[in-house]
């Protein structure tokens, strides 16, 4: 009795002192320049609140209510929310293997039926008591009644002690699954911003292209009567009025592609925001502008991506999900220890006992133990396994690496691009005043009978290809800058006071399972769950 006492002494005293095998995470090392290299593109202020709401700069009440509506009812991001759950769920999962891993409970009652013969033959039914009842019967010659019941409670526990942290290794790996979960649903709204803006910025710059044709259509249908009333008058032969009439028709024939840009665009909006194609006019308006752009940005410095990027996050949380495993697998090589024990109690209706009895203490019968499991002739299997886990690990490591960079090349890519693009649109839009002024005065030079047809024709043609040509411009040039603030990693902040998974989803999920406190705002989310569960 007392070597039990001191082996359950002992072994929790080994426990709290065993070691972790395997490696201790931390962050790989990445390179990252110290600023920016299009600078020229850059403000001097900080990256701060009015970036991570960045679309509000744009001043635009119908870009802010489609990303709000995006933020609420975008179906992947919707999926992202519901892998958070998912995630904490394993976690919670991981923790209780901490504790006792195989508990239970059974009863049984029997019954059986012996004859009034001396000579008893065993009973129709086998089992223990049973058993004894008949050695009983034959060796004493008792003479007892037809009927015996017996009955059975069974309480039993089997505990894996974590002697080599291996359940440690799975919390910290179904932690840091958790947390990338998190980061993972944050990258997907950076996205869904990003694409929103896109989507809404093609949309305004395909209508204002169509705008501009209808204008030149406009002006081309004048010409077209000018050029009419001169052949009618016999100032110039048909050939003024055929050409005229072909360029008109030349130019409308370019509306179906433009209209054709502003439906797949409203579809596009319609898919991001969870809404049909038919209901998407609710949401976006008749013709606006194309969004205005800064003159520069405040993008701080390149090392800020590397706690805002939330793909960067993610990238080094999978790295740290990953480490764990590979003591996991170690541990699986080493003995594991473990512990049982069980508590029943039994009852009969034999002689002077009751089947009540099986609710008496004294009725009690305890069994403990311990033991070890060691593996051994595995054939390689084991360190092999480790090797897997490690390699993997390793892969982790270099995307993080390389998704780093990437991050920086994306930035600079869209800081070169808004800058090339602002001087271009500059450019343009001046090319567009003298296009069109030029339009105007080969016009009235022709009805004037100064110039011949040609002259307006190629003024007129060259006015559409230059305004369209600013119009386009500008819109790339707010698209790179939307690639920007996209490559700075901003936009996952409209969460923040918010929750993840829509109320209709949790109805939903909550009327399949029971999910205790996770479906409570925020819980699965780690900056309110850790103030939750700190409370006492």
């Amino acid at each position: 009795m007392k070597a039990i006492k001191g082996f359950f002494f002992i072994l929790p005293v080994a426990f709290t002192t065993s070691c972790m095998v395997g490696p201790h995470f931390r962050l790989p090392q990445a390179q990252v320049d110290r600023k920016w290299v299009q600078k020229q593109a850059v403000s001097e202020h900080p990256y701060g609140s009015a970036e991570k709401y960045w679309w509000r700069t744009f001043h635009d009440p119908v870009l802010n209510r489609l990303v709000q509506t995006a933020y609420a009812r975008n179906v992947s991001l919707q999926i992202a929310g519901v892998r958070i759950l998912e995630a904490r769920a394993k976690l919670n999962q991981a923790v209780g293997n901490l504790f006792p891993q195989q508990q239970g409970a059974a009863g049984g009652i029997n019954y059986y039926r012996i004859g009034n013969s001396s000579r008893a033959g065993p009973p129709f039914s086998s089992s223990p008591v049973a058993d004894v009842v008949s050695r009983l019967l034959k060796d004493q010659n008792f003479q007892i009644g037809p009927n015996i019941a017996t009955d059975r409670l069974l309480f039993s526990a089997a505990w894996e002690l974590d002697f080599w942290g291996k359940f440690r290794h799975e919390i910290e790996s179904a932690k840091a699954g958790w947390l990338a979960s998190v980061a993972a649903y944050d990258d997907a709204l950076v996205t869904l911003v990003g694409d929103v803006a896109n989507a809404y910025v093609n949309l305004r710059t395909f209508e204002s292209r169509l705008a501009i044709l209808n204008q030149i259509i406009a002006e081309q249908e004048q010409s077209l009567k000018i050029a009419q009333v001169r052949y009618n008058a016999g100032q110039t032969s048909e050939l003024d009025f055929l050409q005229a009439q072909t360029e008109l028709s030349k130019t409308k024939a370019q509306a179906p592609e433009l209209e054709n840009g502003i439906a797949q665009s409203m579809n596009a909006l319609a898919v991001l925001l969870g809404t049909t194609p038919a209901e998407i006019g609710h949401y976006v308006t008749s013709s606006g502008r194309i969004p205005t752009a800064p003159g520069r940005i405040a993008a701080g410095i390149p090392v800020d991506l590397l706690r805002r990027r939330p793909d960067i996050r993610l990238a080094g949380l999978q790295a740290a999900a990953q480490s764990p495993k590979i003591g996991v697998a170690i541990a699986d090589m080493l003995p594991s220890f473990s512990l049982t024990g069980s508590l029943s109690t039994s009852g009969s209706n034999i002689a002077s006992s009751s089947l009540n009895d099986i609710f008496m203490w004294q009725s009690k019968v305890v069994q403990a133990g311990g033991s070890f499991t060691m593996p051994i002739l595995n054939y390689g299997r084991l360190i092999n396994q480790v090797r897997i886990e490690d390699a993997a690990f390793q892969q982790a490591v270099l995307n993080y690496q390389n998704t780093v960079l990437k991050a920086q090349s994306e930035v600079e890519n869209g800081l070169s691009a808004f800058s090339s693009g602002q001087r271009a649109t500059g450019l343009l839009n001046e090319a567009a005043e003298t296009a069109k002024h030029s339009a105007d005065l080969a016009l009235t030079r022709y009805e004037q009978g100064q110039n011949d047809y040609t002259v307006v024709l190629i003024a007129q043609q060259q006015q559409l290809v230059v305004e369209n040509a600013a119009v386009s411009s500008q819109g790339s040039t707010i698209l790179a800058l939307i690639s920007v603030y996209r490559g700075l990693g901003g936009g996952w902040e409209v969460r923040e006071g918010g929750d993840v998974i829509s109320s209709d989803v949790k109805a939903e999920m909550a009327r399949r399972t029971n999910w205790g406190k996770m479906l409570e705002p925020g819980w699965h989310l780690p900056d309110v769950a850790s103030k939750k569960e700190a409370k006492p």
